[in-house]
């Protein structure tokens, strides 16, 4: 006997030992289950009370057998029983049968389609109740009727139980499928009432807010999401508890990403839905697209422009130059030298709008960040206002970071004389420089007139400039497009006494690693060689998989870099515990590619690349 045939025989014994009569039928109309008490209270052949017998053959078989009494339409009887049972509702009621018997019938509904129906008979009942009528003639006839409508409405209440249990049921799963739901959405999807109190949270806040819980209900806005993030959302809060929807965006103060928020009033029970969505993707796509048209558009200047600009700009160089070294009066030897300082800068422009508008490549190194302030500070003071103050502030660990130096000093030296030339006289400029968890924040601040609002949105648009014509337009743009390709933010603001630029880069840190070096090509050993200690990593090198594997257990080994095609063998054999990077010239989507587990570099890759999967492989390792 197979178990689905066992467990339907344990059921239908179970149901045979209720003391009434019992039938489900489903949304097809066929029966699904049945007892014996139901085949002889209403007395079926065996064929109407197998699983599937028909219910419409059912209801023609007892009309036709008088239990409804006469019809004089037989068909439109069945019909109208059958038409009932599609659009069933749940119900009570008793009635006489055909035989003098009474019975109560008691119907409820099933979520899946169908229902279930018991018959109870109730003859002894009435009987009694007759007699007691009969017999009990000091009674009443009101207190009997009164006693049997009670009767009738306490059994029509456990319907109504019934059927209100099997909704509650129904909705028990629907929220919880409808939690489910909101719960894989990549969103936090919540309800505040009027307090700013959370009253509904789908727990995915922390992956929108990083450093938030992830049950908030109960907790405040400020409580979960921290002051400065609540004074943020607070007036928009406000607006959308009056009744206007609202959607906008936010910088995140703890993690700098984009917030997108939508904010939609709750008209039944007051309050506030909130849908929060990380958009710093898509805001990092929209501006690079943004700046890769304008660079275009200067490349297309460049283009038109350079060969006949250059050839004019060395003309008027000669000239002034043999001029220059004639003997000249004083006021017309000035004149030559104010010519020759014009030109020169008109060649510096010419350069920057090739820098500017050709491919660019950022070169990662390790960098000891306050050297680096340090060094740049002492380039940029003399060329500083008399009266003008440069300040370090400089709250750093001991540890170098991979970035890229000669990217960053021009942006900080950029900035420095940016800063100098706004406060156009005595003032002072900060330069401070800190790290915040996975961040390294370089902010210089001035004490000069700050951003007007024009410059707060458009400070790094190519060829925007604030001093009427006195400035190419170019030097926030390329702080901007540098800062961003080490991966970084760039962020305008005033501060109420000047204005600020914070830069903020990923935080690198760089440990000296002991490296593997695997690669059976001489010179491309030697290429990657270079390229490991100029990250200030020491390196020891095998040519083979069988040296490799010899050297695998070498005291103080941190790290292998691997070529994963070699000549004895593949590098993806090493078998080792170790960080390990591998590189190749296999297209990705090759079968050998897909077998690693970590970092794969493609061959030819910059310092960089190989800095980046470096960090990510010793990150991985546990």
């Amino acid at each position: 006997m197979t178990s689905d045939k066992l467990r339907a025989d344990l059921t239908r014994s179970g149901l045979n030992l209720i003391g009434q009569a019992l039938s489900i039928f489903d949304a097809d109309l066929r029966l699904a289950v049945a007892n014996r008490k139901y085949q002889m209270m209403f007395d079926l052949p065996d064929e109407l009370i197998r699983p599937n017998a028909s219910f419409e053959d059912t209801i023609r078989y007892l009309v036709l057998r008088g239990e409804y009494g006469p019809q004089p339409d037989t068909e439109a009887a069945v019909a109208l029983r059958v038409e009932q049972a599609r659009t069933f509702q749940p119900h009570y009621f008793e009635r006489q049968r055909a035989n003098g018997r009474w019975i109560a019938v008691e119907g409820a509904p099933l979520s899946q389609g169908g229902w279930v129906t018991v018959y109870t008979d109730m003859t002894d009942i009435k009987r009694q109740e007759a007699m007691l009528r009969a017999r009990s003639a000091e009674l009443s006839e009101q207190v009997l009727e009164n006693a049997e409508r009670l009767a009738a409405t306490n059994r029509q209440l456990e319907a109504t139980n019934a059927a209100l249990h099997e909704a509650q049921r129904i909705l028990t799963r629907t929220e919880a499928h409808t939690r489910q739901v909101t719960e894989m959405v990549p969103a936090h999807i919540a309800h505040v009432d009027r307090e700013y109190r959370y009253s509904f949270s789908n727990r995915r806040q922390p992956l929108i807010f990083p450093g938030a819980a992830s049950d908030v209900v109960g907790l405040s806005v400020e409580e979960a999401l921290g002051t400065p993030t609540f004074l943020l959302l607070k007036p928009y809060l406000d607006e959308a508890l009056a009744g206007e929807a609202q959607v906008f965006e936010i910088t995140h103060p703890q993690s700098g990403r984009r917030i997108r928020i939508a904010l939609t009033p709750d008209q039944t029970r007051g309050g506030v839905y909130i849908l929060s969505t990380d958009v710093s993707a898509e805001v990092q796509a929209r501006e690079a697209l943004t700046h890769a048209s304008k660079r275009s558009l200067a490349a297309q200047l460049t283009s038109g422009m350079a060969h006949d600009f250059g050839n004019l700009l060395t003309i008027i160089l000669g000239l002034q130059t043999r001029l220059a070294a004639q003997k000249l009066p004083e006021a017309a030897s000035e004149d030559v030298q104010a010519t020759l300082a014009a030109a020169r800068r008109g060649a510096t422009l010419l350069e920057r709008l090739a820098k500017i508008s050709g491919p660019r490549e950022v070169s990662l190194q390790p960098v000891d960040l306050a050297g680096l302030i340090h060094e740049t500070a002492t380039l940029a003071r003399p060329s500083m206002n008399e009266g003008t103050v440069l300040e370090l502030q400089i709250d750093l660990p001991q540890e170098k970071l991979l970035l890229d130096p000669g990217a960053l000093q021009d942006s900080l030296l950029n900035l420095i004389l940016n800063a100098n030339t706004a406060i156009n006289g005595a003032g002072r400029i900060v330069i401070a420089a800190s790290t915040r968890s996975e961040w390294v924040e370089v902010m210089v601040s001035d004490t000069g007139p700050g951003f007007s609002e024009e410059a707060l949105k458009r400070g790094a648009d190519p060829f925007f400039s604030t001093k009427k014509g006195h400035g190419s337009g170019l030097g926030l743009s390329m702080v901007y497009d540098q800062t961003k390709l080490m991966g970084g933010t760039m962020r305008l603001d005033n501060t109420g006494t000047g204005a600020r630029v914070t830069l903020r880069l990923p935080r690198r840190s760089v440990a000296r690693q002991l490296v593997l070096l695997v690669e059976d090509d001489d010179t491309i050993r030697a290429q990657v060689r270079g390229q490991l200690t100029g990250l200030g990593h020491a390196v020891i090198e095998a040519e083979s998989l069988a040296e490799a594997r010899a050297m695998t257990d070498l005291p103080g080994l941190s790290l292998i870099l691997s070529d994963i095609q070699l000549g004895d063998g593949l590098g993806l054999d090493l078998n080792t515990s170790l960080p390990t990077v591998l590189m190749t010239s296999l297209p990705p989507g090759d079968a050998l590619r897909d077998r690693a587990s970590g970092p794969v570099l493609t061959k030819p890759f910059t310092s960089a690349r190989l800095a980046a999967a470096l960090a990510q492989a010793i990150q991985d390792c546990p």
